[in-house]
């Protein structure tokens, strides 16, 4: 209406990955898919794309398959990671499929080409999607051995120029050690790319912090189990940690 004010938007943000554990699927099960957490954690996504932002997914397989654990049960490595990678084609598709159950356009993007499956990874073709609205998940990692799906992630969100990645746990950021076995567990509201590294802190491995730091990335570690939480973030509000240039606070 003329002469009204606009209403300031509830998000600064235009583009962002969402970087989630094949574990947060898993629910309370144990193993492999829970429909009812997927369905959740399409709900939160579909939240934040009705704000008109765009998001980059990368979920993990470790809810199917773990290339680590594989390796050191004497499985050679790089048979390992590759059945990892393909454990996180099958999180996608699962993710693809309850997002599109409740309206939400996907694509499902491979580092490995299984064309009928899913696309391959053109990096423009990815950004067009984007700009559609679509939202992009991103799979089988980095499509290389040795790599974390923390690693494939904070690529990607590189490569389509995302303003954060947001990395949903199971704690509500990002602490000195674990909370669940020390009551006096310290919680950083900021805390830099570096004191990450050197303190051993856990938020991602150490190739992607170190990716991230060299392309002023921010990570933002953020509790996937708290309703609204990922909407509730992106608009300021919550509890979460910010990684990035700033020292610990």
């Amino acid at each position: 209406m003329a002469g009204q004010a606009e209403q300031a938007p509830e998000t600064t943000f235009r583009r962002v990955m969402l970087k989630i554990s094949g574990e947060a699927l898993m629910g309370a099960q144990g193993y492999g898919l829970d429909p009812r957490t997927v369905e959740r954690i399409a709900a939160e996504v579909k939240s934040v794309h009705d704000l008109g932002v765009e998001i980059c997914m990368v979920i993990g397989g470790g809810n199917i398959f773990r290339g680590l654990q594989g390796a050191a049960q004497g499985m050679e490595r790089t048979t390992a990671d590759y059945m990892g990678m393909l454990a996180t084609v099958m999180n996608a598709l699962a993710m693809q499929s309850a997002l599109e159950g409740i309206g939400v356009y996907t694509r499902v993007i491979s580092a490995i080409p299984m064309d009928q499956i899913c696309e391959p990874y053109i990096r423009r073709r990815a950004v067009r999607h984007l700009e559609k609205k679509r939202v992009c998940i991103f799979a089988a990692g980095t499509g290389n051995p040795y790599f974390t799906t923390d690693t494939a992630a904070t690529l990607r969100a590189s490569e389509m120029g995302c303003e954060a990645v947001f990395k949903g746990t199971k704690v509500d950021g990002v602490y000195d050690r674990d909370p669940a076995r020390h009551a006096d567990a310290r919680r950083y509201d900021r805390v830099s790319y570096d004191e990450c590294l050197e303190r051993n802190l856990g938020v991602m491995d150490a190739t992607a912090i170190a990716l991230a730091r060299d392309n002023g990335l921010p990570i933002i570690v953020f509790s996937l189990d708290e309703p609204g939480g990922f909407r509730g973030i992106l608009a300021g509000r919550g509890t979460y940690t910010t990684v990035d240039g700033a020292k610990a606070a």
